[in-house]
């Protein structure tokens, strides 16, 4: 059985502030089945903005998971948050949450929780 996106979304953050990174969640999205969509800023201003895997990339094996993609990578914030406007209109149920300080972020996406 798949966890609810708001499950898994406070089990991500959990294991963030476990790792010594800082997570906030900056918007809720549909409790049961939300697209979950993270930012991730290093420490040098660059973000990472990931989203939810195209069915293609799951494991059939292991169908109750979560799998990410990086989507978009820039060190300007306003273009990767034009296109999470861009994501909102298509789909208002999303979940954004945004990580700063934490290199073993991207790590923690897809490793399961």
């Amino acid at each position: 059985m798949r966890l609810t996106s708001e499950f898994w979304v406070s089990a991500f953050m959990r294991r963030v502030r476990q790792a010594d990174g800082f997570t906030y969640l900056v918007r809720r999205g549909a409790t049961e089945a939300g697209a979950i969509f993270i930012k991730i800023r290093d420490r040098d201003g660059n973000f990472d903005l990931y989203m939810p895997a195209p069915q293609s990339e799951y494991d059939p094996e292991r169908a109750d998971e979560r799998r990410f993609i990086l989507y978009k990578q820039s060190d300007n914030e306003q273009l990767l948050n034009e296109q999470l406007e861009k994501e909102l209109r298509f789909d208002p149920d999303l979940w954004l949450v945004e990580v700063e300080d934490c290199t073993q972020a991207a790590d923690l996406l897809n490793n399961g929780l």
